[in-house]
C-alpha cells in the first residue's frame, strides 16, 4: 500500500478556518451521545464463521485524539460521536445498541418480551448486538422476541435479522415482522436490479476497504462504515399502510406515520405513547441526509420530506419526551425535540425551495450548488451539517429531480464520452506533459478542484501514465482531507487508494441469496431482462413458459427485438421449453441462471428443448462488481 502524504498548507489553513467558524465549545451532542451507557463489547470486533472480521469499531480509537491536519475538524467531531459504542438506555423500557454497524438497533421491552427496531446490516453484527442486550438486560434470556420492525427498505435496517430470529422462530412463536407498505419490493429490487453497480460505488462511499486512520477512513457521517457480514432478510408478515394506524404488541402501543419517498421509497416513523418516545427512522438524524446518495439510487423528494416532518411535529411533538432514530444518538426534552425536528424540517424545505427559485431564474445545478447558503441558524446547527448528504450534492440532486441531466445548454446535449473528451482536452492543452504540468501548477496553488478536473482528463486519455495517476491521487487525497462530508472524504481517498494501489473491488455484496430469495416472479424476470445482451439477442427467437404452481399463474417469456418480454396473459404459438416451479423455488433462476441441470437440482421441472435455456444463458451478460471508477 502506497504511503499517504501530509496535508498541504492550503488544507491546514482551511481546517483552522473551520475551527474558528463553528461552535466547537457546544458539547451537548457529546452529553447526549454518552448518556445512558449500560455496557460495551470489549473488544468490539465481530467475526463471521470463517474467522474473517466483518466489523471492527476498535479500529477507530484514534478518534479520541484531537483532529489532525489531515481531517476536517467538523467531520472528525462527528466521527468521534458516531464511534461511541455500547448498549444505551433511551428511556425506561427502550434500549439502543450503537456502534455495531452503520445503523442502530433498538430494543423495546414489552410486558414479557421484546420488539426489535432495525436489526442492522448483517447477521453477525445483529447477533452481537442481541448478545450485548442479553448480557446487560436479560442474562437468563427470558424475554423472547415478539415483534421486529423494519423502519424502511435500506439494507442496513433489515440485513441482520437472522442474527435475532430464524424462520422457525417467526412461524412457531407468532413473531410479527412489521414494515411499511411496499417494503419488500423496494428492499429487494434496489439490491438486485442495480445492486452490482450500487455495491461497487458503495465501496467508495463507505470506505469499507480503506485503512482506518487520520489519513484514511474516519467515518461516513451517518455512522462509521457498513459491516461486511452476511446480509439476510425475512419477509414482513404485517404491512403498515396508513398514518395513524395503531398496533399493540406485547402490551406496547405503537402509532405509525407513513413517510414514503423521503429517505427511502418505503419508510415510516413511529410514536410509542406509553414511553412518550418517537422513533424518527432515518428522516431526522444528526446530519443533512442525502437527497441522492452517492452510491446511486432514485432521487428522493425533499419537499415531501419537509411536509412529513411538519406532520410529525403536529402529530407527536407535544407528547414526546425523547426522539431517537436509526442512526446517531437521541434528543431528550420536549423543547429540544421540537427544536431538533424543526431544524431538520426547515433544512429540507429551505434547500428544496431555494433550489427551485434559482432553477426558475435559469441557473443550472452546479451553479445553484455554489450559490446556496443556509440561514445562519441552520448553518451553525451541528445536526444540519452535511456529513452524509452535502448541501452541494443535494442541490444538484434536487435540480436533477425536477429537470433531469440536461441543463438546457445545447453544448451539453451530445458530448463525447469521458475517454474521447479526455483525449481532446489533452490535445488542446498541448499533450500529456503539458496538461500534467498544468495540474501540478493547480496543485501547488491549492486549486485542487481544477487540478482534479484536468488531471482526470490526463488519466482517461493515457490510463497507463503513472505520472498522471500519482499526481491525481495526491489531488484526491487533499480534497479528502478537506472534506466535511464523510462520504466525499471516502470517495476521494478511495480514488487515491485505487490510483496508487489498484482496484479493491466490492467488500459488501447486498444482493445476497437471502435477498434474491424474495424476488417475486415479475421482479425475477425483470432482473434477468436487464442482463440480456441486447445486440447479441436481436435476431434470436425463443419462447419459454414458466408455470408457478402455488400462484396458479403461467408466464410466457420471449425475446422480441433483443428485449426479454413476459406476460401472464394467454399467448398464441408454441414454446421451446416449459419450467414448472413454486414461487419459492423459482429464484434459483437468479442464483444459477438458465442452467438446466442446476435448476432441476433446485426442484424446477423442465419439459421441452433445454437448448433454449442454453441459448438464453449465452445471452446473459452479468454485471462486473470490480468495474473501474477512477480509470477508464
Amino acid at each position: 500500500m502506497a504511503q499517504s502524504k501530509p496535508a498541504t498548507q492550503f488544507i491546514i489553513d482551511q481546517q483552522a478556518q473551520v475551527r474558528a467558524s463553528l461552535p466547537f465549545d457546544n458539547k451537548q451532542d457529546f452529553v447526549n451521545a454518552e448518556r445512558g451507557l449500560l455496557g460495551q463489547r470489549n473488544p468490539n470486533v465481530v467475526e463471521n464463521e470463517q474467522g474473517v472480521i466483518v466489523w471492527d469499531n476498535d479500529a477507530y480509537t484514534f478518534l479520541r485524539d484531537e483532529a489532525p491536519d489531515t481531517a476536517n475538524p467538523s467531520l472528525w467531531r462527528q466521527s468521534r460521536l458516531a464511534h461511541l459504542d455500547g448498549l444505551y438506555k433511551v428511556t425506561e423500557g427502550i434500549y439502543q445498541v450503537r456502534g455495531l454497524d452503520l445503523s442502530n438497533t433498538t430494543f423495546i421491552e414489552g410486558n414479557e418480551g421484546l420488539i426489535i427496531i432495525d436489526p442492522l446490516t448483517s447477521q453477525e453484527t445483529g447477533a452481537a448486538a442481541f448478545a450485548l442486550y442479553r448480557e446487560n438486560r436479560d442474562k437468563d434470556a427470558t424475554r423472547l422476541i415478539k415483534g421486529i420492525i423494519y423502519t424502511h427498505s435500506h439494507v442496513d435496517h433489515f440485513g441482520g435479522v437472522r442474527g435475532f430470529v430464524s424462520d422457525g422462530d417467526v412461524a412457531n412463536n407468532d413473531i410479527k415482522i412489521l414494515a411499511p407498505e411496499g417494503f419488500l419490493e423496494h428492499a429487494v429490487s434496489e439490491n438486485v436490479f442495480t445492486g452490482t453497480a450500487m455495491s461497487r460505488r458503495a465501496a467508495y462511499m463507505y470506505g469499507a476497504a480503506l485503512n482506518k486512520g487520520a489519513t484514511g477512513q474516519i467515518g461516513a457521517g451517518l455512522g462509521q462504515t457498513v459491516s461486511t457480514g452476511t446480509v439476510t432478510l425475512i419477509a414482513p408478515n404485517v404491512d403498515i399502510t396508513t398514518t395513524g394506524q395503531r398496533m399493540t404488541i406485547d402490551g406496547v402501543e405503537i402509532v405509525f406515520q407513513m413517510a414514503p419517498d423521503t429517505e427511502a421509497p418505503s419508510e415510516m416513523l413511529m410514536f410509542f405513547p406509553g414511553f412518550k418516545a418517537l422513533c424518527a427512522a432515518e428522516d431526522a438524524t444528526h446530519t443533512f441526509h442525502n437527497i441522492l446518495t452517492l452510491r446511486g439510487a432514485v432521487v428522493r423528494d425533499p419537499h415531501a420530506w419537509a411536509k412529513y416532518l411538519t406532520e410529525t411535529i403536529d402529530l407527536f411533538a407535544s407528547e414526546t419526551d425523547v426522539v431517537f432514530a436509526s442512526h446517531h444518538w437521541p434528543t431528550w426534552g420536549k423543547d429540544q425535540v421540537v427544536e431538533f425536528l424543526t431544524s431538520q424540517r426547515d433544512l429540507y424545505a429551505y434547500v428544496h425551495d431555494q433550489t427551485l427559485r434559482y432553477l426558475n431564474q435559469g441557473y443550472n445545478g452546479p451553479e445553484i450548488a455554489e450559490m446556496m447558503t443556509l440561514p445562519p441558524k441552520l448553518d451553525k446547527a451541528w445536526s444540519a451539517r452535511g456529513y452524509y448528504g452535502s448541501t452541494n450534492h443535494n442541490v444538484k440532486a434536487i435540480y436533477q429531480r425536477y429537470s433531469g441531466w440536461f441543463d438546457g445548454n445545447p453544448a451539453h446535449l451530445w458530448e463525447h464520452t469521458p475517454v474521447e473528451r479526455a483525449k481532446r482536452y489533452v490535445a488542446l492543452a498541448g499533450g500529456e506533459k503539458a496538461i500534467i504540468a498544468q495540474g501540478q501548477a493547480a496543485f501547488d496553488t491549492g486549486d485542487f478542484r481544477w487540478a482534479a478536473e484536468i488531471l482526470n482528463h490526463a488519466v482517461f486519455a493515457h490510463p497507463n501514465s503513472p505520472e498522471a495517476q500519482n499526481l491525481l491521487a495526491d489531488v484526491y487525497e487533499q480534497l479528502g482531507y478537506g472534506a466535511e462530508n464523510g462520504t466525499w472524504r471516502n470517495f476521494y481517498i478511495s480514488g487515491t487508494t485505487e490510483l496508487r494501489s489498484g482496484n479493491f473491488g466490492t467488500p459488501t455484496q447486498t444482493a445476497s441469496p437471502d435477498v434474491v430469495a424474495h424476488l417475486s416472479p415479475e421482479m425475477l424476470f425483470d432482473a434477468l431482462a436487464v442482463q440480456i445482451n441486447g445486440p447479441e439477442a436481436w435476431d434470436t427467437k425463443l419462447a419459454i413458459d414458466v408455470v408457478v404452481t402455488d400462484l396458479g399463474v403461467t408466464y410466457r417469456l420471449w425475446l422480441s427485438n433483443g428485449a426479454l418480454i413476459y406476460s401472464k396473459a394467454t399467448q398464441a404459438g408454441t414454446v421451446d421449453v416449459t419450467l414448472t416451479s413454486t414461487s419459492k423455488q423459482l429464484p434459483a433462476l437468479a442464483v444459477y441462471g438458465p442452467d438446466a441441470e442446476a435448476l432441476e437440482k433446485a426442484g424446477i421441472t423442465i419439459d421441452g428443448n433445454t437448448a433454449a435455456l442454453d441459448t438464453l444463458a449465452s445471452l446473459v451478460d452479468p454485471g462486473d462488481p470490480n468495474f473501474n471508477i477512477v480509470t477508464p
